[in-house]
């Protein structure tokens, strides 16, 4: 177990709860076909999407940690992880890559050929993000809006594991994108604050070299006004219920900004805000506001807005 303890760090299984962002997908599954929801094996197709998401996720982080080992050196705690330490053996590291990533991604083609392509969509992200010549990890603003490129991709894999024939808003996929860039930026804000030296940062990620806090703020300020923009376009169009959650959507970003703003901020590694009480509890508000919104019906502000749903198709067809 010592030996394998590791390879099994560098998976980062902790890290699979941002396999949550698929739940939006989902919903809007069920949104677009009440009627999956008393079918069982929807259920089943919910168990294997997140389970080959899971694996091809972890394919990504392996590669991650493995490539990042030379400048996670350069970092104040990373530097003890498995790869950077010296507690793991690059050839094997890379057979445990290509292993997660192939068991994962055909179990998803397995489900359907749309969530596979959007599972092998994931899996080329990650080699975008971490391997030369690419690796847009090392370059501003590209880091961000690479990384975050998940998320819309995690709102496909919810929604093709129940419906495979048809796509989703774009509105809704490019909000998801931007609050996606968001949460990454205030984390590279995060990350820069608590290093407190251009030249250490700049040794640890080559993105630094250009980043400082105003400029990570300016971003944040623009990833956050897209967000909220898409995500309007989509709700006039579609749901005007969820007018009532826009408020408390932007105290969720506010409420994210302070934690990303503390003094060794906990959003530098978001698999631990669950320490965050207050933050998961409004969170989880956030989330019953929202679904309670979706697939509830309020006439008044049908009237009230004059609200009239688009007579454009919602759903694309895929062919």
């Amino acid at each position: 177990m010592r030996t394998l303890l590791p390879y099994i760090e560098i998976a980062r299984i902790d890290h699979w709860f941002k396999n949550l962002f698929m739940v939006l997908g989902v919903l809007l599954a069920l949104f677009h076909d009440p009627e999956l929801a008393t079918d069982w094996g929807a259920l089943v197709n919910i168990v294997v999407a997140v389970a080959a998401t899971c694996l091809v996720a972890s394919s990504n982080y392996v590669i991650n940690e493995l490539l990042d080992a030379p400048t996670d050196r350069e970092h104040p705690t990373k530097r003890h992880r498995p790869v950077p330490s010296g507690r793991v053996v690059p050839g094997w590291a890379i057979f445990e890559w290509l292993l997660l990533g192939a068991v994962g991604l055909g179990i998803a083609f397995t489900l359907n050929a749309p969530f596979g392509l959007s599972a092998l969509a994931l899996w080329i992200m990650g080699v975008v993000y971490n391997v030369r010549p690419l690796r847009s990890k090392e370059l501003p603003y590209l880091d961000v809006i690479s990384e975050s490129v998940n998320n819309p991709l995690r709102l496909l894999l919810g929604w093709h594991a129940l419906v495979p024939d048809l796509f989703p808003p774009s509105s809704l996929l490019i909000s998801y994108w931007m609050i996606g860039a968001y949460f990454m930026a205030m984390k590279r804000l995060a990350e820069y604050r608590f290093i407190g030296d251009p030249e250490v940062a700049a040794s640890y990620r080559k993105s630094f070299v250009h980043y400082d806090d105003a400029r990570l703020l300016v971003s944040i300020m623009f990833y956050a006004t897209a967000c909220a923009f898409f995500g309007g376009v989509f709700v006039v169009r579609y749901k005007i219920e969820l007018i009532l959650f826009l408020p408390f959507a932007a105290g969720f970003c506010a409420y994210y900004m302070k934690l990303g703003l503390m003094p060794d901020s906990p959003v530098q590694n978001p698999e631990k805000l669950y320490k965050e009480y207050g933050f998961v509890v409004y969170g989880l508000f956030c989330v019953a506001l929202f679904v309670l919104l979706m697939f509830g019906r309020i006439p008044f502000l049908h009237e009230a807005f004059e609200f009239m749903p688009s007579d454009a198709p919602i759903w694309w067809t895929l062919p």
